[in-house]
């Protein structure tokens, strides 16, 4: 299977992102009506829950939405209220380096999966990460020096909430600290379990544990797989091996503190790298966030891709998987 990366920049909302989304939509929206339109909340509901929860970003919300041509069901995709449920891998740690450096690798299925990194300025903010629903991010940093990342928290409760991408978002469109986006996350609701994150340029971090159903932990952990506090969900937590990869991890956190280098190749390799590429669950990319100096790194076993915030070179990079993640420039 060959996969086409993308690095995109708009500064403002214009033709790019409408001719994404015109890429796009058909097989979102298939997603989107995967348990009928009537399933998932109206127009009016999700711009209420925006205005109520996420009021800076809605001039955005507005302006995508008339350049995806104003039809009911894109507009009610794009706000992210209570979107279908969607499960994910992942693993991701903060390097115990001088340098703050958060790691991740995003494990999912790799024809569901938009392939962009996209770098904006909306709302005097600027923001590069890789895209997820064309406006969401799972993973990203912005010009302040914050980093987030998200895993899926390994809970099959569904609730009233936004897609953790469009979290992620507003987070990075918003918070310029650690504390600023730890009050935010604390505050958000998640349609689904997912554990985020954040590192910022004075190597402040903390990982938000959300959930539908109960209020948000912020913790200290440098580490989060797929799984919260415990295991609830133990089929789950079996077949993506969440607690030996957290426990991977923990050990090399707390043995002593290997080069940046080795600690960022082991996400390359297994207990962290999978192959689960046929299950939806495959390593699609291994992302390094430096937020002080404002640079990513997309990984894969045989290439690196850098980026930079402040000097973005729109770009592509073709994938070949599930053989093996190899990147040539196409």
């Amino acid at each position: 299977m060959q996969l086409l990366w993308r690095a995109i920049n708009e500064p403002q909302p214009g033709p790019k992102w409408a001719a994404l989304f015109g890429e796009f939509w058909p097989d979102y929206h298939r997603w989107w009506l995967s348990e009928g339109a009537d399933a998932r909340p109206t127009y009016w509901q999700g711009l209420q829950a925006l205005k109520l929860h996420m009021p800076e970003i809605v001039p955005i919300y507005e302006e995508l939405c008339a350049l995806a041509g104003g039809g009911d069901h894109a507009a009610r995709f794009l706000s992210f209220h209570c979107p279908p449920p969607y499960l994910s891998g992942c693993s991701q740690a903060i390097w115990p380096g001088k340098e703050p450096v958060l790691v991740r690798n995003y494990d999912y299925n790799p024809t569901a999966f938009d392939r962009l990194i996209l770098r904006t300025e909306w709302l005097g903010r600027t923001v590069m990460g890789t895209s997820d629903g064309l406006w969401g991010l799972v993973d990203g940093m912005n010009d302040a020096g914050l980093a987030v990342s998200l895993t899926f928290g390994g809970r099959s409760v569904v609730g009233d909430g936004f897609g953790v991408p469009l979290i992620l978002r507003y987070v990075l469109q918003t918070c310029t600290t650690t504390q600023e986006a730890g009050q935010a996350l604390a505050r958000l609701p998640t349609h689904m379990s997912y554990n985020v994150t954040v590192l910022d340029a004075k190597r402040n971090y903390l990982t938000a544990l959300m959930a539908p159903d109960r209020p948000a932990i912020l913790t200290h952990a440098a580490v989060a797989t797929n799984h919260q506090e415990k295991v609830e969900w133990a089929s789950h937590a079996r077949f993506t091996a969440t607690v030996e990869r957290e426990r991977f991890l923990l050990q090399r956190l707390t043995l002593h503190v290997e080069p940046e280098e080795k600690f960022v190749g082991a996400f390359l390799r297994p207990p962290l790298y999978s192959t689960a590429f046929s299950q939806g669950f495959g390593t699609l990319y291994t992302a390094v966030y430096r937020p002080r100096l404002g640079q990513m790194e997309v990984q894969w076993p045989k290439a690196v891709w850098p980026l930079d915030i402040h000097d973005f070179r729109e770009d592509s990079r073709m994938i070949y998987t599930p053989e093996g993640p190899q990147a040539a420039l196409r």
